[in-house]
């Protein structure tokens, strides 16, 4: 598997990508609209977010994918288009339609999504001015990418994207990702917003199932504040133009779903690396569950709790806070068959604290990466989830976020 870092959303064979600043953002000269396209029809997949407030661009959405065929999204950012009633609904539909007028595509065809303060009428002169600037400069260059991956960033202090190369059936097949997303992070069944591409074909209901795997293994592992959004959006595009068919569970398949997963599973640990004002990226293992969603519930239990957090940002082994933290995510335990350890180091077994050397885990705290694994004894299940730390920085960009 050969790994791409620039230019991913383009480096699936027949898409194309165009951005452009047109003045959602306050920031002057900042990228705030996107399109990308394939230029041969393709069907499409997506989730959504399960959050029951919800944006404009995911109602229209959810409508539009029903029929699995995707040619373009178009994307905003700087402006949430949530809480906007009748307005913010017919303003996403003459997004859509004018997107898919200059593209001559269907609007049955090009999926939308919007990100940034919620509360807010679009600039709609804007936006379709600059939907027809976009249109005129869509391309499949390196650059044509990477800004795309920076026209869908609001808190995000980096773009995030990637794309990977695979061999099946002796073609060449690619799959390429961008996701923006450093707050306002707890998805379920969703992610913060996400596109895909892929040069395979497949039909809509198998792609539907791909994506479903590829997210639960990834972007339903990851929290940096437990705050659901309003706009979560993961979406892909395949448009058969490796003249790779993909029809049924087989060999080939597997291969397309590990490098799916690849994808997906990169960035999502991406989002958790820039989550605002973090300084830790942290792995939490639970094993030793009874069951999987178990497993789960205890880990984000841990993960999210502000108290653990606060203790990593200050580099702090309070191994209490973690251990507390697991027995009221509403899991039975048995505290005499329970240890925990942080990077390896056992510090806590069989309800008591353990010899360990403090100074070496003062000095693994240190690290970047954190791992805490909690074994529980009780069963032969386990889960991960990925989070960071909760710094003095995240309460300063979230408390003047709106301003």
């Amino acid at each position: 598997m050969e790994i791409i870092t620039t230019g991913c959303i383009v480096a699936p064979a027949g898409f194309l990508a165009g951005s452009v600043s047109c003045g959602i953002k306050i920031a002057k000269d900042s990228l705030d609209l996107g399109i990308i396209f394939s230029a041969y029809p393709s069907t499409g997949a997506a989730l959504f977010t399960t959050n029951q407030i919800y944006a404009a661009p995911v109602k229209l959405s959810r409508k539009i994918i029903t029929r699995g065929c995707v040619r373009a999204f178009i994307v905003n950012s700087g402006n949430a288009n949530a809480c906007t009633g009748k307005q913010g609904y017919m303003d996403a539909e003459e997004m859509v339609r004018i997107a898919a007028r200059y593209l001559k595509i269907s609007e049955e065809e090009l999926l939308i999504a919007s990100t940034g303060i919620i509360g807010r009428p679009l600039p709609m002169d804007k936006i379709a001015a600059g939907i027809q600037s976009v249109v005129n400069s869509l391309g499949n260059t390196q650059e044509h990418g990477d800004d795309m991956a920076r026209a869908i960033m609001t808190t995000d202090t980096k773009q995030k994207a990637i794309a990977v190369r695979l061999k099946i059936d002796k073609k060449e097949v690619t799959i390429g990702g961008i996701t923006k997303g450093a707050g306002m992070i707890a998805p379920n069944l969703a992610t913060m917003l996400c596109f895909l591409t892929t040069d395979v074909s497949m039909p809509p209901s198998l792609l539907n199932e791909c994506l479903r795997n590829s997210v639960e293994s990834s972007f339903n592992r990851i929290t940096i504040d437990g705050h659901m959004s309003t706009n979560d959006t993961i979406a892909i595009i395949a448009n058969g133009a490796s003249g790779v068919n993909l029809l049924s569970k087989n060999d080939d398949l597997r291969i397309f779903q590990q490098g799916l997963d690849y994808v997906t599973s990169s960035l999502a640990k991406s989002i958790v690396m820039d989550g605002e004002g973090a300084t830790k990226f942290v792995q939490i293992d639970v094993i030793g569950a009874r069951s999987r969603s178990e497993a789960a519930r205890i880990a984000r239990s841990i993960a999210d709790s502000p108290l653990v957090k606060t203790a990593l940002n200050g580099e702090d082994p309070n191994w209490g806070r973690i251990v507390s933290a697991a027995g009221y995510a509403g899991v039975e335990l048995d505290e005499s068959k329970t240890t925990l350890s942080i990077n390896d180091i056992l510090i806590f077994a069989k309800g008591m604290p353990a010899q360990c050397d403090l100074t070496a885990l003062s000095r693994s705290m240190k690290n970047m990466d954190i791992t805490i694994r909690l074994a529980l004894g009780l069963g032969d299940s386990r889960d991960t989830v990925w989070t960071c730390d909760l710094s003095h920085e995240y309460v300063t960009i979230n408390a003047e976020y709106h301003t």
